[in-house]
């Protein structure tokens, strides 16, 4: 008999719920997306209670798909969740009740925060491996607590709950139990990496009290069953945050082996093995996965706040493309970008530069310059992006990669690949199927059913054949193209202090 295993996928702009076998094969999905809120510049935030609605409505659809294949639902053994990191929410404890929009990873509200939490010079790095950041829970929460009367009172009184949209699932879908996996917890800036609990100095710090954070869990257990809706009886057993479930889908689970997702920011993780490694050059340290029992694996990560989001820029902002996937076929119409090089922080520049100073920047226009050329720029900036990351990554970890694993939307583009192994100088292994971070969750989900049995058993699983996209540039033409890159990042910085952005502190 048959067994199959569900994957939630819930994204920064979509969800989605997929069924696979036992053989890492998709089987069926629906996909819905949902409404993102901009209440005021760089402030990003999703009703908590949509999506709770889309992950059912996902769940329903796909299982009616599957059932009119023939299958039956009840050979569904488990269901694995992955999800967008350091979306901050905070609920009722009593009620449910959300007590404010998710704050997403993106939004900058915080800024002036972060710069008051860098002048108290503690050093927060050693202890979690992130940086202090805007990017991270921890002050999204203690903005929460500070700005919102219905959190500090829920707070006050010991009713309310914290976590990322990993708890706030697992908590409705279970119906009340309160966790959240070491890789989600790993994003907080409230974690110890190495005991990978949460951290007294830390959680005094960022003045978070520890009774209203979830319990810490690996990625793979039993944490409990879905208590009513379509999925009803399911036991919860998987649980990774996206880009780490992405890394575990393309099974990057020896040390030196790397992937690059392309999605609405883009994030290369690189496995280091079952120690953290602290970076010096601007890197984020992980923990990549822990399997029930098992030592954890940590990876270096180099985060780009805004990838495929920029394609969507140019669609929603400026319409120069009507469709995401139209960018391709605009930018294939001319050969380079000619001297466009478009830096894309929109808000702030991520790993390896830090700076929050930044602001999205075209640089080298001229009256020659068309749409086609913007929007190659615009792949290219990915691209970009990525060589800054890797360099760093080599020099942290002393591992020098042969070929880097990618996915995520911005993949399907055949020119943006190519130029990625151009700049890069190894190749890139695009996997024919697309869906690896909601493989990777239902590959911990299926580790913890008895589904599989090992990492042996996983890595070993028939996947169908990859692109392989290999340099055609040499070094010097690589490093000519980089240099004018890193002329652009400069441009690019200090902006906000030019432009006051209206924080909220």
């Amino acid at each position: 008999m048959s067994k199959f295993i569900g994957a939630i996928d819930q994204g920064t702009t979509s969800t989605r719920f997929l069924i696979f076998d036992e053989k890492g094969n998709l089987i069926t999905w629906h996909q819905l997306e949902f409404e993102q809120h901009y209440p005021r510049p760089g402030w990003i935030e999703h009703d908590p209670q949509e999506l709770l609605d889309v992950v059912t409505k996902c769940a329903d659809e796909a299982l009616r798909k599957f059932g009119m294949m023939g299958r039956d639902p009840n050979d569904i053994k488990a269901i694995g969740i992955t999800n967008q990191r350091e979306t901050a929410l905070v609920w009722d404890r009593e009620t449910g009740e959300p007590l404010y929009n998710a704050i997403v990873w993106g939004d900058t509200r915080t800024n002036n925060l972060v710069k008051r939490f860098k002048a108290k010079q503690f050093d927060v790095h050693s202890i979690c491996g992130l940086p202090i950041h805007n990017y991270f829970s921890a002050v999204k929460w203690f903005w929460l607590m500070h700005k919102v009367k219905k959190v500090k009172e829920a707070v006050d009184n010991k009713r309310a709950l914290f976590g990322t949209v990993d708890s706030w699932l697992i908590w409705n879908l279970t119906k009340k139990v309160h966790v959240t996996d070491v890789t989600n917890a790993s994003r907080t800036m409230l974690m110890n990496l190495k005991t990978r609990e949460w951290d007294k100095k830390l959680l005094e710090f960022f003045e978070i009290p520890e009774h209203v954070l979830p319990k810490i869990v690996s990625s793979s257990e039993h944490y409990g069953d879905v208590e009513d809706g379509p999925l009803q009886g399911l036991p919860v057993m998987g649980c990774l945050g996206d880009q780490q479930a992405a890394f575990v889908g393309q099974r990057c689970f020896s040390v030196g082996e790397a992937k690059n997702t392309y999605g609405t920011g883009a994030f290369l993780l690189l496995n280091v093995g079952p120690e953290p490694v602290l970076s010096k050059n601007g890197l984020l340290t992980t923990v990549a996965y822990q399997l029930g029992n098992e030592k954890p694996v940590y990876a270096l990560e180099g985060s780009i706040s805004v990838a495929g989001g920029a394609v969507t820029w140019l669609k929603d902002n400026l319409g120069i493309i009507k469709h995401s996937h139209d960018v391709d076929a605009l930018a294939s119409k001319v050969q380079d970008t000619g001297g466009v090089v478009f830096v894309t922080a929109f808000s702030g520049l991520f790993a390896p530069y830090w700076r929050d100073d930044a602001r999205g920047t075209l640089v080298g226009l001229t009256q020659y310059t068309n749409k086609c050329h913007i929007a190659r720029a615009t792949l290219e900036a990915a691209c970009y992006s990525t060589r800054a990351i890797l360099d760093s990554m080599k020099e942290d970890g002393n591992v020098e990669l042969k070929i880097l694993k990618a996915d995520g939307g911005m993949s399907n583009s055949d020119i943006c690949m190519q130029t990625q192994a151009n700049i890069l100088g190894i190749s890139v292994e695009r996997p024919a199927m697309r869906e690896t971070t909601a493989l990777g969750a239902a590959l911990v989900a299926g580790w913890a059913a008895g589904i599989w049995k090992s990492i042996e058993e996983i890595r070993n699983l028939q996947v169908e054949d990859a692109t392989i996209f290999k340099p055609e540039l040499d070094e010097k033409e690589r490093n000519s193209l980089f240099y004018m890159w890193e002329e652009a990042i400069q441009r690019s910085m200090g902006w906000t202090d030019v432009l006051h952005d209206d924080d909220d502190d």
